[in-house]
């Protein structure tokens, strides 16, 4: 619950969602599993990337853009996520940044439990 954004009923959801963070190689995989990453039509000829792919539980996906929209409009605090969702909400608009935010919030989450570390507002380059 130390990311902004992210209350009891997330973090609980998100727990329970998950299970165990060892289920995951890698925390980026989380957003596939939940269902926020592209969907891509692919043929021999044409290579289209659409919306998300709707797979895994559809009310962590809608707590999880909740989250994030929180994060983007009612959040004071200033993040590295914060600040990358209003540039992406600049170009692509509110809706599909908040859905990119919520898939980088969702592999955050794991890297965070995973570690066993709070969220950093600005981390350190490794």
């Amino acid at each position: 619950m130390t990311c902004p954004g992210v209350g009891v009923i997330v973090a609980t959801s998100y727990a329970a969602a998950i299970e165990a963070p060892e289920h995951f190689r890698h925390s980026r995989s989380v957003g596939a599993y939940l269902g926020l990453t592209p969907v891509r039509h692919q043929s021999g000829q044409a290579d289209h990337s659409g919306g998300i792919s709707r797979r895994g539980y559809r009310l962590m996906r809608t707590y999880l853009f909740e989250a994030a929209a929180s994060l983007l409009v009612r959040v004071r605090q200033d993040s590295a996520l914060k600040a990358w969702g209003r540039d992406l909400a600049q170009r692509m608009g509110f809706e599909h940044a908040a859905v990119a935010v919520a898939r980088k919030m969702a592999v955050v989450l794991h890297a965070m439990w995973r570690s066993n570390s709070p969220f950093q507002a600005w981390p350190a380059a490794a």
